[in-house]
């Protein structure tokens, strides 16, 4: 199958990201620690051995091109496969067409599955008796960490290559290649564009050589033709690019990732990366409620007594976002982010919950001491439910004699106050009162 055929020139319409794709290792930009003598994506290692690989790396990084590359270096009749497009039915027409290829001129065929997470699990063991026989060579292409997307069993049977986002010189690299190139690219255009302006494209473009590639054939569309010569500035730029579009999916590691580093950031008292990792999740789309429930639950984890505002504070942020909505409800939210940040650290409380559960779990269910036990009944009475409990609204200085643990807990600590905000004050006292008890 010839992948690199003169389809470009056939179709000029082709977007300009499709019509550059590389077509030798030559031409392909970045990820300089999987290409190259000694590497696993070498020459020799491809025409020898091809291995079955997942390529896991963001958007624009790569990773279709790589397949293309590959598999023209080998040799392998290429199947491109789009999990979302297509079946397990498709999977089974493939493979059949596979055996008879290989049985007929012993030609090996190498699939290419974009986005494979996207595959359930049925879906993704349908690949694995065919790798084990090697009628099938498997390159599967995700922006999902594989370790969450993709099945054990069929993750035993291939190689992850981790690519990375492109560096900036890197994306004006190939932006370069781009407007000089007279065949598929722009080369045979009048362009007038200025390095600070190519440069910003890049910027733009995240490291993604797809975005980067695309934005500047918008620019180009877009720019003015003064003397016979199209003059791209960064007018074009902002325009065609109007807003930079995040890497986020709700059901991706990206968003598991972002929520973490805005959790870790509050926790470490740091309101301006707090405040970014909030801005970068309503940007890209998250759910706000989402947020605000994290900051609920952060305000009692993490905060907890040193400062008892905080929980009142997360929820009536929740509250004043359902109030007012999206369009402002980043105010309130922003003002409760900064306020968790700046507020006094504890985790006593949530400790305090873990050690007892850890108890429950070991000790089992204690009995009730017969003097906190409810005595609504003579019966009850009878069996001494509730005698000797003292209360401490009447009997303060009775009251402090007493116990409120199992017999078998009486020696145990659960909640261990810290000396941070209001929780010092906790500690202090807890400390006179347990003075007073040994008098």
């Amino acid at each position: 199958m010839d992948l690199f055929s003169q389809s470009g020139q056939q179709n000029p319409d082709r977007p300009l990201a499709d019509r550059m794709r590389p077509k030798a290792f030559e031409e392909f930009f970045g990820q300089e620690h999987l290409i190259g003598p000694g590497k696993i994506l070498s020459p020799e290692a491809l025409k020898n051995h091809p291995p079955s690989l997942v390529l896991w790396g963001p958007p624009g990084s790569g990773k279709t091109t790589l397949a293309h590359l590959i598999a023209h270096m080998t040799g392998c009749f290429y199947v491109f496969f789009s999990a979302v497009l297509s079946g397990v039915k498709e999977v089974r027409e493939i493979v059949a067409e596979a055996k008879f290829r290989f049985q007929s001129s012993g030609q090996k065929t190498l699939l290419f599955v974009d986005e494979i997470h996207r595959f359930n699990r049925s879906q993704q063991d349908a690949f694995l008796p065919h790798l084990e026989d090697g009628t099938l060579i498997l390159l599967g292409a995700t922006t999902e960490n594989p370790s969450f997307s993709v099945n054990a069993p069929l993750l035993s049977r291939c190689k992850v290559l981790a690519l990375k986002p492109l560096e900036l010189h890197q994306v004006t690299a190939i932006l370069q290649r781009a407007i000089d190139d007279p065949g598929q690219g722009l080369g045979k255009m009048t362009l007038k564009i200025d390095d600070p302006v190519l440069r910003e494209i890049a910027e733009w473009a995240e490291g993604d050589a797809r975005r980067a590639l695309n934005l500047l054939e918008a620019c180009v569309n877009l720019a003015p033709e003064l003397h016979d010569q199209k003059v791209v500035t960064d007018k074009e730029v902002r325009e065609a690019a109007q807003s930079r579009i995040l890497f986020y999916d709700k059901q991706s590691e990206e968003h598991y990732n972002t929520i973490s580093a805005f959790i870790k950031s509050m926790r470490g008292s740091d309101p301006d990366a707090s405040v970014y990792w909030l801005a970068r999740m309503l940007e890209a789309g998250e759910d706000p409620l989402f947020i605000a429930r994290r900051m609920i639950v952060f305000a009692s984890e993490d905060i907890g007594n040193a400062d008892p505002n905080a929980l009142p504070i997360a929820v009536a942020a929740q509250q004043a976002f359902q109030a007012v909505g999206l369009a402002e409800g980043w105010i309130p939210l922003s003002q409760a982010v900064t306020y968790m940040a700046t507020a006094p650290k504890s985790n006593a409380s949530y400790m305090a919950y873990k050690n007892a559960l850890e108890a429950v779990k070991k000790r089992g269910s204690l009995p009730v001491p017969l003097h906190l036990r409810n005595a609504p009944t003579s019966l009850m009475k009878e069996l001494g439910y509730g005698e000797g409990y003292q209360y401490p609204h009447s009997e303060p200085v009775k009251a402090k004699e007493q116990t409120y643990l199992p017999d078998k807990l009486l020696h145990e600590r659960f909640y261990l106050p810290k000396d941070s905000g209001y929780e010092k004050q906790i500690k202090e006292w807890m400390s006179k009162g347990k003075k007073d008890k040994e008098k």
